[in-house]
């Protein structure tokens, strides 16, 4: 279970990062990354964060997994506040982005076996975990070559595992599908799916707004860093009055 209660984050901006970022940005001090957003995460759902690239939803799911601290607002996840307790919340969470980077020298099971070394697991608990995993990621083929020969959905395959080794209660995917062909996108979508069965709460981030019918209960979705709508899936299909979900995106933010 996961709480969010306005959230906000800002960030100060440099002389030359104002720059870099144009003339609507020149007198900005402050960016305001995420701007006051309330939501929950239920066990056994699939949590859909939707919005375009730079929209505030990485930053809210970095905030989350305790990698950076809210200007204000409340995180509890499992219980635990992010802020106050977050050795906590981070034995409870699986957090993958694909800006986390892996050891070329490793093979994938040497990578997830690493990571689970420091979660502490025994081997039998860690063999269980790692059999069942590269089954439904099919990574078999390739679980003993190392991490430079492999091509970017084995990479992506191989972060997902390590990130997950440990068997959160709550796992939090971060783009994982993008750039990725079509039968490496099912089978992560598969294991997004199967973790949801197993009663985890599941946080879903994208940006293809066409992913949502295939993987989504419930649905948020941002833009600017607020919130536009926050409730089913079965809820915004109901609501929708554009023919598809990208051009009820655009209609639902407007000239926001």
């Amino acid at each position: 279970m996961i709480n969010i209660q306005n959230l906000i984050k800002d960030f100060t901006l440099s002389k030359k990062q104002r720059k870099e970022m144009g003339d609507d940005y020149k007198n900005t001090k402050i960016l305001r990354a995420v701007d006051g957003i309330t939501f929950d995460c239920k066990p056994g759902r699939i949590f859909g964060l939707l919005g375009p690239n730079g929209a505030g939803k990485t930053t809210a799911l970095r905030i989350i997994a305790t990698m950076l601290k809210p200007t204000s607002g409340s995180i509890s996840v499992c219980g635990f506040d992010s802020v106050t307790n977050g050795q906590d919340v981070r034995s409870k969470i699986g957090f993958m982005t694909g800006q986390t980077a892996l050891y070329d020298r490793l093979t994938p099971t040497e990578m997830v076996k690493y990571i689970a070394d420091l979660h502490g697991m025994d081997k039998t608990t860690f063999a269980k975990r790692k059999d069942h995993l590269f089954n439904i990621l099919d990574m078999n083929s390739f679980a003993d070559r190392r991490i430079a020969r492999l091509s970017t959905g084995m990479k992506q395959k191989t972060s997902i595992a390590r990130t997950i080794i440990h068997n959160p209660q709550v796992m939090v995917f971060d783009e994982p599908t993008s750039g990725l062909d079509v039968m490496t996108s099912r089978a992560i979508v598969n294991l997004i799916h199967s973790c949801r069965d197993e009663g985890k709460t599941v946080i879903f981030s994208t940006h293809r707004m066409g992913e949502v019918n295939q993987v989504c209960d419930d649905i948020a979705i941002i833009y600017k860093g607020r919130l536009f709508f926050n409730d089913t899936l079965d809820q915004f299909k109901s609501e929708m009055t554009q023919s598809t979900f990208e051009e009820e995106f655009i209609y639902r933010v407007g000239e926001a």
